[in-house]
């Protein structure tokens, strides 16, 4: 499991591999949602994370090669690119400054 505190979350990243746009579509929503809070989402390949992100949130069978790109910033899998249960935790986390565990 891994913890976030949402208060601290200044950068989401949404990384991708295959480009078909669901991951941008993702970018789009959660850019919307966490606009009140100040927070830079940004879209960006798995191979190219930005090391200043705050944490990452990927497709599950990206996740570990997101965690070998930045093995220092926390990495969320998600199943579903929208309405997926994990990513409403960290936005509601985000947007309330709480920590979870996901």
């Amino acid at each position: 499991m891994t913890t976030i505190d949402g208060s601290s979350v200044k950068k989401l990243i949404i990384a991708c591999d295959a480009g078909m746009g669901s991951s941008v579509m993702l970018a789009s929503t959660l850019k919307k949602q966490l606009k009140k809070q100040g927070v830079l989402v940004e879209h960006s390949p798995v191979a190219q994370i930005p090391t200043d992100a705050d944490v990452v949130v990927t497709q599950a069978g990206l996740a570990e090669r997101a965690q070998h790109t930045v093995p220092n910033i926390p990495v969320v899998p998600f199943q579903m690119f929208l309405g997926d249960p994990v990513i409403a935790k960290v936005v509601k986390a985000i947007q309330n400054g709480e920590t979870v565990e996901v």
